[in-house]
């Protein structure tokens, strides 16, 4: 794909859309923050051909590849095919951003007392799920080199050093910075609320999904959350009682950045994928851009 020229009105992590329509650029004014604009989705995914593809996958080198991985090379192939799925919101204008940043949380170990971290990870729209699993090891793996302490870590140190008053004037002052797309880019770089997504995966600490907030601080338009895997008896149209197995997800989204009709057809052809797990092995064919 030809990278674009920058012009007068972009940011530095995304592109000013210019030819949507008036209504959408009015939303942003009318609902002036993320949490004004929430919209939160709730649905199920059957995973028994994801067991089957995940067991595959698992036997061929692939350890500790889970619903995670399954979940981010969903959205990353909706996003190759639907990019107003990664637009963003930032001083009232609408943005196609450049990049797919996804952000979660680690648990460095399961305990109550142990502490949490955030990893950032950079993926591409052409992305297979090996691609997605390679690099999200990576980033685990700075984590462990650097002692289980990421950039975000280092920042927030730096910044509770600073005496509350003032940290609440530099929080504001950041707020004008990032409404003007000034923001340095260490910061943005470092910062857990500018991305593409946030996911938490509850699963692994044994619990269903929660409808989490967006962070009116920063950029990040989506937050997806999916819980521990559930077991139910269903009867199928032959009579007979077969096993099923789900998993529960939410997702909260920036009601601003695209109308609802897009949102439910990006939704339903990320779930198509859940569904036929084994495409998500092979790079799209052609990746699509937003438009101007």
């Amino acid at each position: 794909m030809e990278k674009r020229k920058r012009r007068f009105g972009d940011r530095k992590d995304g592109r000013l859309l210019r030819s949507i329509d008036s209504f959408t650029k009015l939303a942003p004014f009318v609902m002036k923050t993320k949490n004004d604009a929430n919209n939160s989705y709730s649905d199920t995914v059957e995973i028994t051909e994801i067991d089957r593809f995940l067991k595959k996958k698992r036997t061929e080198g692939y350890p500790g590849m889970g619903m995670l991985h399954v979940f981010l090379a969903s959205y990353v192939r909706v996003v190759s095919q639907k990019p107003g799925f990664n637009r963003f919101v930032a001083g009232q204008r609408i943005y196609a951003r450049n990049v797919i940043e996804v952000i979660m949380i680690v648990k460095l170990a399961m305990s109550t007392k142990a502490t949490e971290t955030s990893i950032k990870v950079k993926l591409n729209p052409s992305d297979t799920i090996t691609d997605i699993y390679h690099k999200i090891n990576a980033e685990v793996d700075k984590i462990k080199a650097n002692n289980e302490v990421t950039d975000t870590d280092d920042l927030a140190i730096t910044l509770m050093k600073i005496p509350r008053l003032i940290l609440k004037f530099l929080v504001f002052i950041l707020n004008i910075f990032d409404y003007f797309g000034i923001l340095p880019n260490m910061l943005v770089e470092a910062s857990p609320f500018h991305g593409s997504l946030f996911v938490t995966d509850l699963g692994s600490i044994g619990i269903q999904p929660v409808a989490h907030h967006l962070y009116n601080f920063g950029n990040i338009p989506l937050f997806l959350a999916f819980g521990t895997k559930r077991r139910t008896f269903e009867t199928q149209s032959d009579g007979t009682v077969a096993e099923k197995k789900y998993v529960d997800y939410t997702l909260t989204m920036d009601d601003r950045i695209t109308d609802g009709f897009y949102f439910a057809q990006s939704v339903k052809y990320m779930k198509s994928f859940m569904r036929h797990p084994q495409q998500l092995d092979i790079p799209p064919e052609t990746v699509a851009e937003d438009v101007d």
